[in-house]
């Protein structure tokens, strides 16, 4: 066994032609490189190569560091693996080469492409060595996405044709075996696998065939490759590592740019549109909370029918809301009458609404990249075998965000305004990101994309210029200045210019044949109902929308001025006699506060009134035959003569109309809400740069050579390690102190005192600059040799 090596056949890092050996001989600038690449390295500081060496060599590192690795990177390691294990011993360790890697998947991918990944595996520790000599450490294996090396496998070299020949070739038996496996882990545990197992008996002779590999004498693997064929889906040719290429869909209509960003724009509308409506109805009518949280079924329905959204796209828009914190949970104000809590929009709601189109567009779909949650999964079963609700804890799963991101990174990968084949971009993205092949399902890529084109981020199946820009700014730093800039532009841009006119028509219906601007769509709401919205909407004036506009304390004139200035076609004269009708009957009652009183000057009017039922659920008394009073409250005394078929209008003291809509409910953000996931924050350069610092002074104490003399070496600080430092300040030499900081972290430095006193070592740093040492944390002093 050689020096480098342990006894339980792994490498020694620290050894002779061992990773700390190579760091140590790494520059700065490469240091920094690696620890930017696994940043976990970096946390806490390292005390010394040796010490990130140990880090880089630990399984748990090591498969944190390959979740963006490609298949053909993948593919690589596997095959550094397989030519460094020595299969007599079973150990890993044995030096192979880049010319031996690159001959063995010789036809597979590209020369250049191969010696690249192998630069990549070894800029991030994973592989060491040179050229002629490289190494990997006993825990490599632990990048790899499959326990067996599937990708240098038997099934490496066959086609997907064969692979199939051989699969119909099987019993019964052995397919309900590969069945079960493809349908659940691929990992399956049986005594025979063993390797003097009966070659008749269906698992060994599955592995004879190629079509399982054996992990150990107990557990069997079933190849990724197989599993897809049995799953339906359409794998690439296993022989062929190179990088597929997005492909547009066969046949499919060829669309232009503009085209792609028309949908875009129009989808945006429509969903700003439902978000709004959905605010509005959840401040009108708080939704209850489930006792597990959430927003149940039947108050999505009730919200659904409420909206007129289907429930599928309801769900999807309320988790959008709760996303961006638009709605929440808690008490609204004013309370519902059972005091419970309910869904209701926050106080943050009213700005947004407020906010121009983009920005409102911006806010929601920002919410959705970073939201970590499956809205499309709303109804689907649970553990517990019941419907999942909407805006509840089951959705929620971190790996949703980075999901996400995988696929419309993927997607961006397509020419702009290209209509890319989905069966390419799954190959795509099971090539990117091996490791979450079996996550990253052609359901849950479909779900996303028809959540994104929701979005206005994806349109006839190419991602937008809104959504590239979106997934620009993700990779930024988020707390940058104006970083969302780029983003708010593509999308201003790819959304329609407001109109400021409509058509009126003789059926006393509206049509806006495009966006409104935002005062003339709040008045155009005010008069008139939405009976369609989109593109192209279509509003329909009532006797209740009219009074709706004169409860605010316009006239009928006013009324009659707005459709004459803002429509394109004459004002049909069926629409002036309603606002005239209408105008002429209301506010002939007139309802104050008394607790409530009734004025009307047309005395038979309100003869009429008392007359009414009404009279008695508001407990009326005729105060004269112009006036009568209630103890109900005004807003009850206005509804319950609208719903008699009178058309009251509310005033104040002072005798002027009031504007009685409701404000709908509110509740307060929580302060401790939880924000959406974003990527944490990872050492920028600078600090990676005095970590490397650090590193190279530990080295450098570590192999400083001390004095022979016992007298110039003190442990435990206190007095005697404070005289040593005072003498080596005095006779300007090398010590090497040991040290424990504010953080329990244990280091060793080699430094010329420069001043001993007041609790303090001064010395002088690599930059000249005073660096200071607490000298009760101070816990040995070693004067050097030769210094």
């Amino acid at each position: 066994m050689s020096s480098g090596d342990r006894r339980d056949g792994s490498i020694d890092a620290a050894g002779p032609g061992g990773l700390a050996a190579d760091l140590g001989a790494r520059t700065d600038d490469q240091l920094v490189a690696l620890m930017a690449a696994r940043p976990d390295l970096a946390s806490p500081p390292p005390a010394g190569t040796a010490v990130l060496a140990q880090r880089a060599l630990a399984g748990p590192s090591i498969n944190l560091a390959a979740d963006d690795l490609d298949l053909l990177t993948v593919a690589v390691a596997e095959q550094t693996i397989r030519l460094g294990t020595d299969t007599d011993r079973r150990r890993i360790g044995v030096p192979t080469s880049v010319d031996a890697v690159v001959g063995a998947l010789d036809g597979r991918a590209e020369k250049d492409d191969i010696v690249a990944r192998l630069d990549l595996l070894r800029t991030r520790a994973l592989v060491w060595g040179t050229d002629t000599e490289l190494m990997t450490g006993a825990h490599t294996p632990a990048l790899l996405p499959t326990r067996a090396l599937h990708l240098t496998g038997p099934l490496a070299d066959r086609t997907l044709a064969d692979i199939a020949e051989t699969l119909s070739s099987v019993s019964e038996r052995e397919r309900e075996l590969l069945d079960t496996l493809a349908t659940g882990s691929p990992l399956g545990r049986t005594r025979d696998a063993a390797p003097d197992a009966d070659p008749q008996r269906p698992v060994p002779r599955l592995v004879s065939l190629g079509l399982l590999a054996r992990v150990d004498d107990q557990t069997v693997e079933l190849p990724p490759v197989l599993g897809q064929l049995l799953r339906g889906e359409k794998p690439s040719e296993p022989h062929d590592l190179r990088e597929p290429a997005l492909v547009p869909v066969t046949g499919a209509r060829k669309f232009t740019v503009a085209d792609v960003e028309a949908a875009a724009g129009g989808e945006a509308l429509e969903l700003l549109r439902h978000l709004t409506d959905t605010v509005d109805a959840l401040g009108t009518t708080p939704a209850l909370v489930l006792r597990a949280g959430g927003l149940g079924v039947r108050e999505l329905r009730k919200l659904s029918k409420t909206t007129g959204i289907d429930a599928t796209r309801q769900g999807f828009v309320v988790e959008l809301l709760a996303g961006a914190r638009f709605i929440d949970s808690g008490f609204p104000d004013p309370p519902l009458e059972s005091g419970e809590p309910a869904w209701a929009p926050t106080v943050s709601a009213d700005p947004w609404l407020h906010q121009p189109p983009e920005r409102r567009w911006f806010a929601i779909a920002d919410a959705w990249l970073t939201l970590p949650r499956r809205p499309w999964q709303i109804g689907e079963a649970s553990t517990e075998g019941a419907p999942i609700p909407s805006l509840a804890g089951d959705l929620y799963d971190v790996s949703a965000v980075v999901e996400r991101r995988m696929v419309l990174t993927a997607l961006a990968a397509g020419a702009t305004g290209k209509s890319i084949d989905p069966d390419a971009l799954m190959a795509l993205i099971a090539w990117r990101h091996p490791r979450w092949q079996r996550r990253l399902s052609r359901r849950l890529v479909d779900a996303t994309l028809e959540e994104a084109r929701a979005l206005g981020l994806v349109a006839h199946g190419a991602l937008t210029a809104s959504g590239r820009a979106l997934l620009t700014m993700a990779e930024r730093d988020v707390t940058a200045v104006d970083v969302d800039k780029p983003v708010v532009a593509a999308m201003a841009k790819a959304l329609p210019d407001p109109i400021d006119f409509f058509l009126t028509q003789a059926d006393l219906t509206v049509t806006a044949p495009g966006p409104l601007t935002a005062e003339l769509s709040a008045e155009l709401a005010l008069v008139a109902d939405l009976e369609s919205g989109g593109a192209a909407s279509v509003y329909r004036v009532t006797d209740t929308s009219v009074r709706r506009a004169l409860d605010t304390g316009r006239t009928g004139t006013e009324l009659l001025g707005f459709f004459t200035a803002h429509s394109k076609t004459p004002v049909p004269q069926s629409l002036e006699y309603l606002i005239d009708d209408v105008a002429r009957r209301h506010g002939q009652l007139r309802v104050g506060v008394a607790s409530s009183f009734i004025r009307c000057e047309d005395a038979t009017t309100l003869a009429a009134v008392l007359s009414s039922p009404v009279t008695e659920a508001l407990a009326l008394r005729a105060l004269a035959p112009t006036v009568a009073v209630s103890q109900a409250p005004l807003r009850q005394v206005l509804d319950e003569l609208r719903a008699a078929g009178f058309a009251p209008a509310g005033e104040d003291s002072a005798g002027d109309l009031v504007d009685l809509r409701e404000r709908g409910a509110r509740v307060p953000i929580q302060r401790n809400q939880r924000r959406s996931a974003r990527r944490p924050p990872t050492p920028n350069a600078d600090q990676l740069a005095t970590v490397v610092t650090r590193m190279r002074m530990q080295d450098t104490a570590v192999s400083a050579v001390p004095a022979h003399s016992t007298s110039a070496v003190r442990a435990g600080g206190g007095e005697p390690a404070t005289a040593l430092l005072q003498l080596a300040m005095r006779v300007g030499r090398e010590v090497r102190i040991g040290y424990v900081d504010a953080h329990g972290s244990a280091s060793k430095h080699v430094v010329v005192p420069k001043l001993v006193g007041a609790g303090q070592l001064v010395v002088n740093d690599a930059d000249g600059a005073d660096e200071r040492y607490a000298l009760h944390r101070i816990t040995s002093v070693e004067l050097l040799e030769g210094s």
